[in-house]
């Protein structure tokens, strides 16, 4: 590049962007020294070297430029280049030696680091008063150093508070970390560790129950309070689940496990009482035994069935399928009553109380045992309860029953069994058939319906019991009455025919 001027600009001009130059008059004894031998010396060397003679100060005013090697910015890109170099080589010696934890963290790889779930994810924080590094006051640190620190690393929030920086991986070995961290970092073959299995809450409780109950003696185990009630006992009344079933194995492991107190009720048996068909469930996989009797002579269907306790229920029922063990539910009370003619008792006796009042006023607690009294009654077939079995006083079957009432829900679902046929025109001790005990009735708004359900599907309405009656000579006086006798002679006509 040519530069045209006199030296004072020219001088000025790498004065104020360089020092490494200088002005063409202090580059006069190099250009005027000797040239190397057998080399002629160019225009421009001719021209200094006259330049430069005492002999020919007048030369100076000839000066047309001077010819360079490298431009003056290329000069100023390298001095500058050549600087942050040297700036930079001090830098990473500084963060080496200050800032072990942060080369440390550098130095591992992007696919490594992705593969830590470490939560939260952190970053460093420069301080806004002075613009310096926390890990010294010569550490060079801006913001696109701090995003790169932060891209490699993939985490979240912090702090480095002085210097050294403390390991950023240390405190994911230290016993604060809770057992989700423990799962997260299970999914990291490059860590190594290794979580425990998740457990359930019943299981930490069943741990916890266990630690407290492990100075526990079999004496202590077994000892009976006033009522005849041992340690299972008052936990499953109350509903402890956990406890009472450490206790129950424990219990188990003895052979103590259908212990009965003043009632002569089991822990199982207590269980079914309360409700509890957690518990009653866990009895049973336990080894409780099914088949037992209170001092009343209920077994547990009877207590199911008489409180309407649906979910118990069904948990024997569940455990029927999956154990193979058989339950009797043919058992009878001290009145001689199978499961199922209690639930179609309490069943009716809820009936009887809706009745008493305006459907407006009905209470919501009894409907809502009014559902689960016939839930009862529907496992109670699912598990193979017997339409045909009889009560031991009476004969009635549980048909009978629901047409004392005009049930016509229960015998709704009575007739829509496949066996329905064979108790439709059973008959009672005293010889009457469920349409007998049907037509019989008083005051029942829905004695029409019940009357008319039976003859459709099958009852006899010839059928005459031990005093040589027929239903239609039990229908009771009034409107009500007629309409039932109606509907009898009409049917009885058809079957004559």
């Amino acid at each position: 590049m040519i530069i045209d001027g006199d030296c004072e600009g020219f001088s000025s001009l790498l004065d104020r962007d360089s020092d490494v130059m200088t002005s063409p008059v202090h580059l006069l004894s190099f250009y005027s020294c000797s040239s190397p031998a057998g080399s002629p010396l160019s225009d421009s060397d001719q021209s200094w070297s006259s330049a430069g003679s005492p002999q020919n100060v007048d030369a100076r005013s000839r000066y047309q430029g001077v010819r360079v090697k490298n431009t003056v910015k290329q000069l100023i890109l390298q001095k500058r280049h050549h600087s942050q170099v040297q700036l930079s080589q001090v830098q990473q010696y500084q963060v080496e030696k200050e800032c072990p934890a942060i080369m440390q963290a550098l130095q591992r790889t992007k696919s490594e680091l992705e593969n830590l779930h470490l939560c939260p994810v952190k970053r460093l924080r420069v301080s806004d008063s002075d613009g310096l590094s926390p890990c010294g006051e010569n550490l060079f640190c801006d913001a696109e150093m701090l995003e790169d620190i932060g891209d490699v690393l993939s985490i979240e929030s912090v702090t480095v508070r002085g210097c050294p920086a403390p390991d950023l991986y240390a405190e994911t070995q230290s016993p604060a970390y809770s057992g989700w961290h423990l799962n997260a970092y299970s999914s990291s073959p490059g860590l190594g560790l290794t979580a425990a299995p998740p457990v359930s809450f019943f299981q930490w409780q069943i741990q916890h129950e266990e630690e407290k109950l492990a100075a526990l003696s079999h004496a202590e185990l077994t000892t009976r309070d006033g009522d005849g009630d041992t340690f299972l006992h008052i936990a499953v009344a109350q509903g402890r689940r956990a406890l009472a079933y450490v206790l129950a194995r424990k219990m188990a492991a003895l052979g103590m496990l259908d212990m009965k107190e003043h009632n002569n009720q089991s822990a199982f048996q207590v269980s079914v009482a309360a409700d509890q068909h957690l518990i009653a469930q866990d009895l049973l996989l336990l080894g409780a035994e099914i088949n037992t009797m209170d001092c009343w002579g209920r077994a547990p269907l009877h207590v199911c069935a008489e409180k309407g306790h649906s979910s118990t229920l069904q948990a024997i029922q569940k455990f029927m399928q999956t154990s193979g063990r058989l339950v009797n539910l043919e058992v009878v009370n001290y009145d001689g009553l199978a499961p199922l003619h209690v639930a179609v008792l309490s069943h009716n006796a809820v009936l009887q109380e809706l009745s008493l009042g305006p459907p407006c006023a009905q209470s919501p607690a009894l409907l809502q045992k009014r559902k689960l009294l016939a839930e009862c009654v529907s496992t109670l077939l699912l598990m193979g309860a017997s339409l045909e079995a009889k009560d031991r006083k009476s004969g009635r079957t549980a048909l009978h029953m629901a047409a004392e009432e005009a049930n016509v829900e229960l015998l709704r679902l009575f007739l829509d069994q496949s066996n329905y046929f064979s108790v439709i025109n059973t008959k009672a001790f005293n010889g009457n058939t469920a349409l007998h005990m049907a037509s019989a009735l008083q005051g029942r708004p829905a004695q029409m319906d019940a009357v008319r359900l039976l003859l459709r599907r099958g009852a006899d309405p010839s059928a005459k019991n031990l005093e040589n009656e027929q239903p239609a000579q039990l229908v009771s006086d009034g409107p009500l009455g007629d309409q039932v006798r109606r509907i009898l002679k009409g049917k009885g006509a058809q079957s004559r025919s």
